[in-house]
């Protein structure tokens, strides 16, 4: 089908075409990624419906709407874009495959979503990890089909771009039960070498899809969101206010419409008489009205980021609870900054995890590791001869330098060098590796607790 062809517009198509699923379950940390993501877009959308003076738009209309046919969609005037959000924690790596794209990317369902509601709508994967080898083949054929939809140009494939194509045709039908392929996919007596239909229209596809990649991981959203996402909108509204609040008040608007928590126009009451005869159907105006529990519009991110703009203190996020670890307390007397704490966490857990898969079928592997342990102390002991006096951030960066250099045949199999940091790590904890004078680390764990409870 053609997406400029007449008929109904994409937005109408969305609100008219059943889904046909709902969204997967999700703990709550990765709701939460999904949420500080929306608001993101959210952001973005309210900045750019502000007049000069920095006033909303009385012409403009934008809308997020949560939860339905994907994560979110992002709706301006009659236009649809599909989001579809997948975090990949570090050990993941970046995308190599279009295997990887098509299932864990969310691409395939992507696909079928796209082709339900007319070939319409625009398409974005929003997620945390790059690209490389095929994954990258299949951006570098999208940023091509692209400038030639935008330039109203026949969508042409050059040689370099028929493999990745081929292959997602491909993995779109392994990742798609039969019964939601296009109707001409079925027909296909040789699944295994797609139409030149099905080439096609996963061309046309992928001209109208955009992967946002390398977004913030779950663990730095707290420490890097606000700046990052609220104050370009209140540099714009040329306010002197906290980007923390801000931030915390429209994330806290898009969590609650995310659960299609928000508000009910008629509450709970009954629907009487909505049926009677010659009654016609409802229009997709109805159908959005019906479901405005589910919808962020820029007047309520206006009145959202207003409010914490006058009313900071009842916005600002809880301060977080002290680690209690012993990596991060000793990194706190160190003075490592915030984030790198919270990677230094997330780089030990990924460097334990990696030795306990390889300890649990490679008997070659406890020797390896203790060959590797010998090697990171004598690093961690040349980079703390560089400072007279200890200094945290000094010796992370040093040691981060270090493990750059770090030969890469002489790193075990699937390691890389962010997990060798967190080798780095695990002798930090074992009180190994100081980023300051050593000192009783239980003691002040006890003390913190302390304090924590106390506080509580």
């Amino acid at each position: 089908m053609d997406a400029n062809a007449t008929g109904p517009t994409a937005v109408e198509l969305f609100w008219t075409v059943p889904q046909p699923d709902a969204a997967g379950e999700r703990t709550a940390d990765l709701f939460d990624w999904q949420a500080a993501m929306a608001t993101a877009d959210g952001l973005s959308l309210y900045e750019t419906a502000l007049n000069d003076d920095g006033s909303l738009a009385a012409d403009h209309y934008c809308r997020v709407v949560c939860e339905l046919h994907e994560d979110w969609a992002v709706a301006v005037d009659d236009d649809v874009e599909l989001v579809s959000a997948k975090h990949r924690d570090a050990p993941y790596g970046a995308y190599t495959t279009v295997n990887q794209l098509a299932n864990d990317g969310g691409i395939a369902h992507l696909f079928n979503r796209w082709h339900a509601l007319g070939e319409k709508p625009t398409c974005r994967l929003v997620t945390t990890p790059g690209l490389a080898d095929a994954a990258q083949d299949l951006a570098t054929a999208i940023g091509h089909l692209r400038t030639l939809r935008l330039s109203h140009r026949p969508l042409t494939l050059n040689e370099e771009h028929e493999k990745p194509i081929k292959d997602l045709c491909k993995y779109i039908r392994q990742h798609t039960s039969v019964d939601r392929l296009p109707e001409s996919w079925t027909q296909n007596s040789n699944p295994k070498e797609p139409t030149a239909k099905e080439r096609d229209q996963v061309a046309r596809f992928l001209s109208m899809l955009t992967l946002d990649h390398t977004r913030l991981p779950r663990g730095f959203v707290a420490y890097a969101a606000a700046n990052m996402y609220a104050k370009p909108v209140l540099e714009r509204l040329g306010a002197q206010a906290e980007a923390e609040a801000v931030w915390q008040a429209v994330h806290d608007l898009m969590r609650v419409r995310m659960r299609a928590a928000g508000p009910m126009p008629r509450g709970g009451l009954p629907l009487v008489l909505a049926y009677k005869p010659e009654t016609p159907l409802p229009s997709a105006a109805d159908l959005e009205r019906a479901d405005v529990g589910r919808i962020i519009t820029m007047p309520d991110i206006d009145f959202a980021v207003r409010m914490a703009i006058a009313n900071p203190q009842g916005f600002r996020p809880l301060a977080p609870q002290p680690r209690l670890t012993r990596l991060s307390v000793k990194m706190k007397a160190g003075q490592c900054g915030e984030i790198s704490i919270e990677r230094a966490e997330e780089l030990h857990r990924d460097y334990r995890d990696y030795w306990r898969h390889r300890m649990s079928g490679d008997p070659t592997a406890r020797a390896e590791q203790a060959k590797l342990r010998r090697r990171l102390y004598r690093l961690s002991d040349e980079a703390a001869e560089k400072f007279p006096v200890i200094r945290g951030k000094e010796l992370w960066r040093e040691l981060q330098r270090r493990i750059d250099d770090f030969p890469e045949d002489a790193l075990p199999v699937g390691m890389d060098a962010d997990l060798l940091l967190g080798g780095v790590c695990d002798l930090t904890r074992e009180c190994k590796v100081w980023f300051s004078k050593s000192f009783d680390v239980d003691a002040e764990i006890e003390r913190l607790r302390s304090l924590q409870q106390g506080a509580s």
